[in-house]
């Protein structure tokens, strides 16, 4: 169960039967991976070269897995995607471009995405994105092509499609950045995203209600987003007010959220492993992301789980709070029948 709320990166195009990440998947310590193209810390090659390899690689990892796994990409198109055209993967236009276009056309993008990723054996994209262009300026979004629109309601129904055509092709789509990335004038890979000012919750969460009105068939991803009158002590991602008070109970989100990259420096400069652990666990997070790509550890797996269980067993985490986490994952993977042996779909 606790192995389940974790979902890391690690090194390796391929890995050996013996390799250090295997044996921790083989233990049920590191319940879920995320896939990624560049190493961010020695500028190489980190997990995919072409289509065969990847499907070789998610075949080894899946087949060391206890039980069913999540394997997770960001594959959103345009700047944001770790499968290339170059490296022999179909070609994804921007958020932006796809908002540009028919919704039925974002929803067949959907389902072409969703076969190719669970050709590969990969059951989880991180997308779409489901920030609103609020402003045009913001580094990690509107400069980036990565919203659908500056229109809500355009948003809304692009994010809608899109992620129903990756579910219909048998892979799990998750919204993402909550509350809403779109204003923030920072990038939370550099530090603490202040929305206090600049966030409209009027606009920026009616992506989410509308996707959830319509059974929405994933997960939902927080943002490292720091808003002074939703919590004046933490950022979304480690706020009980934004995760268990606006996003649970005041949007009524009951299903699988995970959290943004724990090593970004927005978290990682400001708390250490153990806090940020306990307080997003608290929060009412139920998959923790280390990347384990900004900065390089290859002790991450071990230290995340130790640090995790010694804070149910010293009983500052609850084991019911673990199960809650537990069965909203088993729930979600359950609606997703074709992953739940280690074979391909």
């Amino acid at each position: 169960m606790l192995g389940a709320m974790l979902m890391l990166g690690f090194r390796g195009t391929q890995l050996a039967q013996d390799d250090p990440f295997l044996q921790e998947i083989r233990a049920g310590r590191v319940g879920h991976v995320i896939l990624f193209d560049r190493d961010q810390t020695n500028r190489g090659i980190r997990n995919i070269e072409s289509p065969e390899q990847v499907r070789q690689l998610t075949t080894d990892v899946r087949a060391a897995a206890p039980g069913p796994m999540l394997i997770a990409v960001d594959q959103e198109g345009g700047q944001v995607r770790r499968l290339k055209p170059e490296q022999g993967f179909m070609d994804l236009p921007s958020a932006q471009r796809m908002g540009q276009e028919s919704v039925h056309a974002s929803r067949v993008q959907g389902q072409d995405l969703g076969r190719e990723l669970a050709g590969l054996g990969i059951n989880l994209n991180l997308a779409p994105v489901a920030d609103v262009n609020v402003d045009p300026f913001s580094p990690s979004i509107g400069q980036l092509g990565r919203s659908f629109s500056t229109d809500p309601q355009q948003v809304a129904r692009h994010v809608i499609a899109f992620g129903q055509g990756l579910a219909e092709s048998g892979v799990i789509p998750t919204l993402k950045h909550f509350p809403g990335h779109g204003s923030a004038r920072a990038d939370s890979h550099l530090g603490i995203a202040d929305i206090s000012l600049s966030w409209d919750g009027g606009s920026e969460l009616l992506p989410y209600a509308e996707a959830f009105a319509a059974n929405w068939p994933g997960m939902v991803m927080l943002g490292h987003l720091y808003h002074a009158r939703l919590d004046p002590q933490h950022p979304a991602t480690l706020s009980r007010m934004v995760v268990s008070g606006l996003l649970r109970q005041g949007l009524g989100w009951q299903g699988v959220i995970i959290s943004d990259d724990l090593q970004m420096k927005a978290i990682s400069e400001h708390y250490g492993l153990e806090e940020a652990i306990l307080l997003a666990v608290e929060a009412g997070v139920d998959i923790l992301l280390f990347g384990n790509n900004l900065e390089w550890d290859a002790d991450l797996p071990r230290k995340a789980y130790a640090t995790l269980r010694g804070l149910v067993d010293s009983g500052r985490i609850s084991p019911a709070r673990i199960r809650q986490s537990w069965e909203r994952i088993a729930l979600l993977l359950g609606s997703y029948p074709q992953w739940h042996s280690h074979a391909r779909p």
